[in-house]
């Protein structure tokens, strides 16, 4: 297999394997939580996306590396954590403008990890950060698939005045 294959089905796999532990542990978990609790967890991922600034550190990368997909990647990842950071705080403070904010986030992110993913040709010249895409990338568009449909979802917040017998 060449190198461009072995990356598309490193993250394939990843994508599925973390679907699949979403679908099976994390949602039946998450469904018990308020909107803006759950949307907090599944934005916590994306407040770690300042790993991405190894994209400008060259004992990571080859020399080969573009420097543009390396300063678009790595400052459009650092952007994304900024940006979940301030969204997570304005969720525990119940701030107005938190969902807005988390939408913000949302389209960043997902903007940035799609236009990564579209240069295939820096592939190769990912060295040691190759983990990056091919396990860390999985899990945010996972994320962000998931942060997506609970923005659209109805709110439908767990009822805390329920009797149990």
């Amino acid at each position: 297999m060449d190198t461009t294959t072995i990356f598309f089905v490193q993250i394939s796999m990843s994508v599925l394997i973390f679907s699949l532990i979403y679908r099976w542990h994390v949602s039946p978990w998450l469904a018990g939580k308020s909107r803006n609790e759950a949307l907090g967890i599944l934005l916590l991922p994306h407040a770690f996306r300042h790993v991405g600034l190894f994209f400008l550190v060259p004992a990571f990368v080859t020399s080969d590396l573009s420097p543009s997909f390396a300063n678009i990647t790595a400052y459009g990842d650092l952007a994304t954590a900024v940006l979940a950071i301030v969204a997570l705080l304005a969720l525990r403070a119940k701030f107005v403008l938190a969902l807005p904010l988390v939408w913000l986030v949302n389209l960043v992110g997902t903007v940035d990890l799609i236009k990564a993913l579209s240069e295939a040709e820096n592939i190769p010249h990912l060295g040691v950060v190759s983990f990056v895409p091919t396990f860390i990338v999985p899990l945010l568009l996972v994320s962000h698939v998931v942060i997506f449909t609970r923005l659209l979802r109805k709110n439908t917040e767990p009822s805390t005045d329920r009797v149990t017998t």
